[in-house]
């Protein structure tokens, strides 16, 4: 009989150990969880504060019972591995030793403690990551004398606590180190999150590093205190700086790893070490768009891996190939997702690319309450093949970005999107879908019946150029134009625009034109060029982008240009 031990009870683990008995009837299968606890929602974790997520059982997806009675799993919880000899095919617990024929290593990963001063001696602080953390998030961090919390770290967890703990009532401040927060996306994206969060009334506080606690003689803490100086009371903490795989008892017997430590493994879940697979957080998989080593600590990821694992160690060849960085959040009534490689990772690796920018309506114009959808697509300007994408909006993003990751799996082009045939009902979307409105637009690029510029490229020509270098051309109505626009903006709105064209081309400049989103931007360029102005650039998603991304608005005195 095939002895296969299981070390970890999150979710990669139990995933294996399910598999590994759907396969085999006949293997012992033995998993270890060195907590209380197995298989519980640890993304669920935040939603639960806010009272979404009902009850804490909610969060208790697969109950050791449901593993021991119907998959025949001799699951040993409280009972934590300690060493692992891979020589001699044994593991050592805190209690007994074991022997093993496979062995698969699901241990995840842990959170990140940043050596705040004085974190050793605070009581009033938690991580946010295991039922343990949560227990005394909800016990103390939720109680009705805890009415300030911190949260420090505003990745994806720490969004997701942030917003749900303002839901629960209490004022919440967010931290993060680096220049916006989701850091995942690029900046102009990651603000348009951070604008939303201070409109609902989130403290954030961005390039603002936490240095010290400032605790009473109990330990409580009562001030957070960041590197630059300032004061902010709390009454609760919650740390959400990253993670850290738990890979130590591998790499102590020369397993491969990447930087971070998490472990190097094949498309089967194959460690460097024979008969050891491993599955979840604390591993490595190809990223399918650089074939590089990558770290990918999603739910998704470490399930589909712990499948494949536990199929493989029973001798079964299911492949896991990969992934590449798909991920979405909620951000109170909005939705950020993002796929693929955005324009610092292509920076970063040296590929030449392109952008596009739209916005464009998730459903029709004439459907009640229509929203706009922001997205944002890098491609090889050559080939058109799709490289990633960022989207915003409140309504149709989880849909559309699912779209375009399955085309960048497929390695689709741009032009490729137009001819998608996707689902189509007023409720759901326009006729012209918000994807293939973007593969329109670029098929106008590229056939050089368009060029935009991004709000970031025209703010540094603002901020570094002359005003006598390019003509800001507003085509929006006189009504919008009054209520504000870019810096140095003329306002000759769209329909009357031809009867400027003499004085535009008497100005003998490069041509920014814009309007509210860009469509009309785009018929002000097609005039301008098609009466030989040909130096003329579309302001990718118009006014709304500015806005959104800009504090430069200015108030016209003089409206309309005559």
């Amino acid at each position: 009989m095939k002895n296969i031990i299981v070390i970890g009870g999150l979710s990669a683990g139990p995933s294996a150990a399910a598999k590994a008995r759907r396969e085999n009837e006949q293997a012992n299968i033995l998993l270890f969880e060195k907590g209380a606890h197995i298989s519980y929602a640890t993304c669920g974790m935040p939603y639960a504060f806010s009272g979404v997520i009902e009850s804490r059982e909610k969060l208790m997806v697969v109950k050791p019972e449901l593993l021991t009675n119907r998959f025949n799993i001799d699951v040993h919880l409280n009972e934590e591995i300690v060493k692992i000899d891979t020589q001699n095919k044994m593991v050592y617990s805190n209690i007994k030793s074991y022997e093993y024929d496979t062995l698969i290593f699901a241990t995840g990963a842990s959170s990140i403690v940043p050596p705040i001063e004085n974190i050793k001696l605070a009581t009033n602080w938690s991580t946010c990551r295991s039922m343990v953390d949560f227990d005394k998030i909800i016990n103390e961090g939720l109680t009705g004398a805890s009415k300030n919390i911190a949260v420090i770290g505003a990745g994806l967890i720490g969004v997701e606590v942030a917003e749900n703990l303002k839901e629960a009532g209490k004022k919440v401040t967010l931290i993060e180190g680096s220049t916006h927060v989701l850091n995942m996306w690029q900046k102009k994206f990651g603000n348009f999150a951070g604008n939303v969060l201070k409109a609902d009334g989130i403290n954030v506080l961005t390039e603002t590093l936490v240095s010290k606690f400032d605790i009473d003689e109990n330990g409580k803490i009562q001030a957070i205190i960041t590197k630059d100086g300032r004061s902010i009371p709390t009454d609760f903490v919650i740390l959400s700086v990253g993670i850290k795989p738990n890979t130590s008892l591998l790499l102590a017997e020369g397993a491969e790893s990447i930087c971070n430590g998490a472990l190097k493994v094949n498309e089967f879940m194959e460690t460097s070490i024979k008969d050891v697979y491993a599955a979840g957080d604390n591993v490595s998989i190809k990223n399918l768009q650089t074939n590089e080593y990558d770290y990918f600590p999603l739910g998704t990821h470490s399930n589909k891996a712990g499948r494949a694992a536990g199929a493989n160690a029973v001798g079964r060849s299911i492949e896991f190939k990969g992934a590449y960085k798909t991920a979405i959040v909620k951000v109170f009534d909005y939705t950020l997702a993002r796929t693929g490689m955005n324009a610092t990772a292509l920076t970063q690796k040296g590929i030449p690319f392109e952008t596009v920018l739209t916005v464009a309506g998730s459903t029709p114009s004439y459907y009640p309450d229509q929203k706009d959808l922001i997205t944002e697509i890098y491609y090889d300007p050559k080939t058109e093949e799709i490289y990633g994408a960022e989207l915003f909006g409140e309504v149709g993003v989880d849909k559309r970005i699912d779209v375009l990751s399955t085309a960048i799996y497929a390695k689709l082009k741009m032009s490729d999107l137009a001819q998608l045939d996707l689902a189509y009902a007023p409720p759901f979307s326009p006729a012209k879908d918000p994807v293939v409105v973007t593969s329109y637009v670029t098929e106008n690029i590229l056939n050089d019946r368009s060029e935009q510029i991004s709000v970031e490229a025209l703010e540094t020509l603002i901020n570094l150029s002359s005003k006598d270098d390019y003509l800001l051309l507003d085509a929006r109505t006189l009504e919008e134009f009054e209520k504000g626009t870019i810096p140095g903006a003329v306002n000759f709105p769209l329909d009357s625009l031809r009867n400027h064209i003499d004085f535009i081309k008497s100005q003998d400049k490069k041509v920014i034109v814009f309007c509210q989103k860009g469509l009309r931007g785009y018929l002000a360029e097609l005039i301008l060029r098609n009466n030989n102005i040909t130096n003329v650039l579309n302001l990718a998603g118009g006014f709304k982008i500015w806005q959104m991304y800009s504090d430069q608005i200015e108030i016209p005195e003089q409206t309309v240009l005559s």
